[in-house]
């Protein structure tokens, strides 16, 4: 009987890779351009569009999400980061239509399949080519547009939070974003997060022009805020004193003693010197909840900069299937895109802060008595009779 069961198992054996050896064998290359995508230059989405819409500036823009002027300089800026050796083979795909295939992905969110049909190339290639384009992008964007701000351009971002904000001394906004992802390859439960899908964090400071000045991106999205931040450069550049902040000032209008210059964030961060957050919602006084006012409509400005991002980008609106380390560069490209679109194409600033805003919640993160010393100077100098809005007591 053993042995009746060991010739039986034998068998089976051999007839599970026999079939193994069957599949492997179907799947095998059969062509060495797939007829579909064989005419790519002749029917291609690229080679079919792209004279057409340089003839119709409003269409270029629609479909390349900025002007002809600016996709000319970003091409030139990475032509020669694109560029690919032909060979007795075939012909390389030219730089640029490397760089359109990508901003369609970055601008729609569009599958690899959908690409794959739309500019008939290989699924694989396309992935390879949204990967390599979007690290150029970054290498030769990042320093230009995303350069760490010195002390003078700390203070042309002040007068900015200043003038369309109402809050002096603000030398930035910081806050986080959940970036929704297919769940990473033997990642546990590191990038689930308390909403409840896999993410990864981008971390954000950002001017009151929505430009973003300092990024941090690939972070586990089962951290929270203060962590990712805590563990970041521009956090523990901040910590030790490190940023090229400019000396302390009196508030615009004062006499009073020199104040820090300081960035505004919500209630995940904690409270220090150069870190402004809301109080506690618990039991506040008509000052402190107007200090939370005034405070939310410039933090909610790194806000406004996320959701430009998403719209302008749209691969951002969806669940980015794309491998954990070209999704993260994808990202990184998107903000300098952001910056390097708005800085020819033209900020339009919206005044919508002056609206009625929501309640916070009550806070767990606690700060030291230094932080808490500036924020109640912050709090009586919002509530002088000179330098409060006069619609604050209304908005609250």
């Amino acid at each position: 009987m053993d042995c009746y069961r060991r010739r039986h198992v034998a068998v089976l054996v051999t007839a599970i890779q026999l079939e193994r050896l069957r599949r492997r064998r179907d799947s095998r290359r059969r062509f060495w351009v797939h007829p579909v995508i064989a005419q790519r230059q002749e029917r291609g989405q690229f080679w079919a569009l792209y004279q057409n819409l340089r003839a119709h500036e409003d269409q270029f823009f629609v479909y390349m999400r900025m002007s002809i002027p600016s996709f000319d300089e970003l091409l030139g800026l990475l032509e020669s980061r694109l560029m690919h050796q032909d060979t007795f083979m075939r012909d390389s795909i030219p730089p640029v239509e490397r760089l359109v295939l990508t901003l369609r992905y970055l601008g729609t969110g569009q599958s690899l399949a959908s690409l794959h049909y739309a500019f008939l190339v290989g699924k694989s290639t396309a992935s390879m080519i949204i990967r390599e384009t979007c690290v150029a992008i970054w290498d030769a964007l990042h320093a230009a547009v995303m350069a760490q701000p010195h002390k003078e351009q700390c203070k042309e971002i002040a007068d900015v939070f200043q003038k369309t904000c109402k809050f002096p001394n603000c030398a930035g906004a910081i806050d986080g974003k959940h970036i929704r992802i297919k769940k990473p390859v033997r990642s546990g439960s590191q990038y689930y997060n308390y909403k409840k899908y896999f993410s990864f964090v981008l971390f954000a400071m950002c001017d009151a022009n929505y430009s973003f000045r300092y990024i941090d991106v690939g972070s586990y999205g089962s951290r929270s805020d203060s962590a990712v931040f805590a563990h970041s450069e521009f956090g523990k550049m901040l910590q030790d004193k490190a940023l090229d902040l400019p000396d302390h000032t009196t508030l615009p209008g004062t006499t009073s003693r020199a104040m820090p210059f300081v960035f505004v964030a919500d209630e995940a961060f904690a409270l220090g010197e150069n870190l402004m957050r809301p109080y506690s919602s618990r039991g506040l006084s008509l000052a402190r909840r107007v200090f939370n006012y005034r405070l939310t409509r410039a933090r909610r400005v790194v806000e406004c900069a996320f959701g430009i991002l998403a719209n302008k980008w749209r691969f951002l609106h969806t669940p980015i299937h794309l491998k954990l380390e070209t999704a993260i560069s994808a990202v990184k490209a998107a903000c300098v895109l952001h910056n390097f679109v708005r800085a020819r194409e033209g900020y339009n600033f919206d005044d919508s802060l002056s609206h009625s805003l929501q309640s916070h919640r009550p806070s767990v993160v606690r700060g030291h008595r230094q932080g808490a010393a500036v924020r109640e100077q912050f709090t009586a100098y919002f509530m002088s009779p000179h330098w409060a809005l006069p619609w604050q007591l209304e908005a609250i």
